[in-house]
């Protein structure tokens, strides 16, 4: 018996003497990593036009500049602006990191506006800048009224280049972006530009809930993406009263023609729920003439695997194109679906190159479920219609399926130009038109329809002269009643062509069923 006491007695003894290491040791973890944090705590800074750069920056003692802001600022800070007009340039000389972004904020409830109007522009002069920085938030803030007239240069409202990755820009207004130079004189301009042309892609940029309006871009565009870039997302934007196209996402040869060919190009991407309203050359017609309406309002130009979906266009020149004005680059891969494009002044959707200009061309991309409404209101740059949905020259293997085409009584269904570019499949589709429905298919014009089925080699599947039953066309409203010949009549591709959710973000397929147009 004393034998097994004892052994007990020393069996406890051992679990004491552990479990008071172990008392020991999570002690001293725990007493180590809040020193840790501690070390690293988030700091807040603010800044007022009431304040002084020789404050420390809190609230009770803010800074006068976003610059001073920045230069204290670590990873993981924030830096909240109070309401008011701040003149100074904001170039980002820091990077947060993944888990420690350096965010720039407009205070709750007060607006902030970054002023550029104090600003003289000298070549391409920008009112915010990221420069091969990473991890950084921008939001909230009013950034406007750079204006130049002098030759050859190009104000903005955001710059983003080099080795730049992760960048949000969010809920941000940007206008009065203006060149008002000669196009002679190389007016350009641009609300948001990011240019890859580092040593490594931009990725994971996005610019979301942000307005741009009222601006002169000349012969450049609203928000654009060009170059190395890999991985984007403009969504939620609204784009209206601006001179030239709204969204680009396009090669670099133009804006970084040093680039490697290889990589030099906007890709993998998502355009998506934006509205785009007079996106018009029309907005400038001391500049670029009566009848010139050249504009696209979202525009893929030599960029690749870039989803176009949910967009609202209309009023605007042309509404969605998948165009390319490069000898380098086609613009391939992508998708234009669930959109609704209506009332533009040209074509609907846009394929192919600019005529007798280049031969980039247009390859392996898909143009479903997309509801068009009465565009073309004036005739083409050769006084022709240009079409609901337009093919110019150099398309290749490129699919047109599921689309409502309403068109106006004098219009063009589709209209494909030359007899450039094979392997086009067009099918599925519903056309209508209280007037003579036409199609041009290599430059021949169609009234029968079953001539037109001959002539393109398809649309054997698609419905003609049927009412899709609009909810008004007075509004207009571009869904479809309970009892539309569009309903659940559509061709169900794949959910990643014909996506996953409708121009309302509801379920595109439901039981394996799809509707034609942009609502299911």
């Amino acid at each position: 018996m004393l034998t097994i006491f004892i052994q007990a007695l020393g069996n406890v003894l051992c679990r004491m003497a552990f479990l008071l290491v172990w008392i020991a040791f999570g002690c001293s973890k725990k007493s180590s990593l809040t020193s840790s944090e501690t070390a690293v705590t988030a700091k807040i800074y603010y800044v007022s036009p009431n304040g002084s750069d020789a404050n420390t920056g809190i609230v009770s003692a803010p800074l006068k500049t976003i610059t001073a802001a920045l230069n204290k600022a670590v990873a993981g800070d924030t830096i909240l602006v109070r309401g008011g007009t701040y003149y100074d340039k904001i170039n980002f000389p820091k990077s947060g990191t993944a888990d420690r972004i350096i965010t720039v904020k407009a205070y709750p409830g007060e607006k902030p506006v970054i002023d550029g109007s104090a600003i003289t522009v000298s070549g391409w002069t920008a009112l915010v800048t990221f420069s091969g920085v990473r991890y950084i938030t921008l939001e909230g803030v009013d950034i406007c009224n750079l204006y130049s007239s002098t030759v050859n240069t190009d104000p903005e409202g955001i710059t983003i280049n080099g080795n730049s990755k992760d960048i949000t820009i969010k809920n941000c207004n940007i206008y009065n972006i203006k060149n008002s130079a000669s196009l002679n004189n190389g007016r350009s301009g641009h609300a948001i530009l990011a240019i890859g042309n580092g040593t490594a892609a931009i990725s994971n940029l996005v610019i979301t809930g942000c307005t741009v309006h009222d601006t002169q871009t000349g012969t450049s565009e609203n928000i654009t993406l060009a170059g190395n870039i890999d991985g984007f997302t403009v969504s939620q934007n609204t784009l209206y009263n601006t001179e030239n196209i709204g969204i680009i996402i396009a090669g670099g040869d133009g804006l970084n023609p040093t680039g490697n060919v290889a990589t030099n190009y906007a890709r993998n991407g998502i355009v998506s729920d934006n509205v785009l309203n007079n996106i018009s050359m029309a907005n400038s017609v001391n500049v670029w003439g009566a009848n010139n309406y050249g504009a696209i309002a979202i525009y893929v130009c030599g960029g690749a695997g870039t989803v176009i979906e949910r967009n609202k266009v209309y009023n605007s020149d042309r509404g969605i194109g998948l165009v390319s004005e490069s000898n380098v680059y086609a613009t391939r891969t992508c998708t234009v679906r669930n959109n609704f494009v209506y009332n533009c002044w040209r074509t609907g959707i846009y394929m192919g190159d600019y005529l007798n200009y280049t031969k980039g061309g247009t390859k392996n991309c898909y143009v479903v479920n997309n509801t068009l409404y009465q565009n073309d209101r004036v005739t083409g740059a050769f006084g022709e219609i240009e079409g609901e949905i337009r093919l110019t020259e150099n398309c290749d293997s490129n699919v047109v399926k599921n689309n409502i085409v309403y068109a106006r009584p004098t219009d063009v269904f589709v209209h494909k130009y030359t007899a450039t570019g094979s392997n086009n499949i067009i099918d599925n589709n519903l056309y209508y038109t209280t007037g003579t429905a036409k199609w041009i298919w290599n430059g021949t014009e169609c009234t029968d329809f079953a001539v037109w089925k001959t002539a393109c080699g398809g649309d054997a599947g698609t419905a003609n002269g049927t009412d899709p039953l609009l909810v008004s066309t007075s509004t207009p409203d571009l869904h479809i009643q309970a009892a539309s010949p569009a309903k659940n009549t559509g061709v169900v591709i794949a959910a990643t062509i014909n996506g996953s959710t409708d121009i309302d973000g509801n379920e595109r397929i439901v039981n394996n069923k799809i509707s034609k147009g942009a609502q299911q």
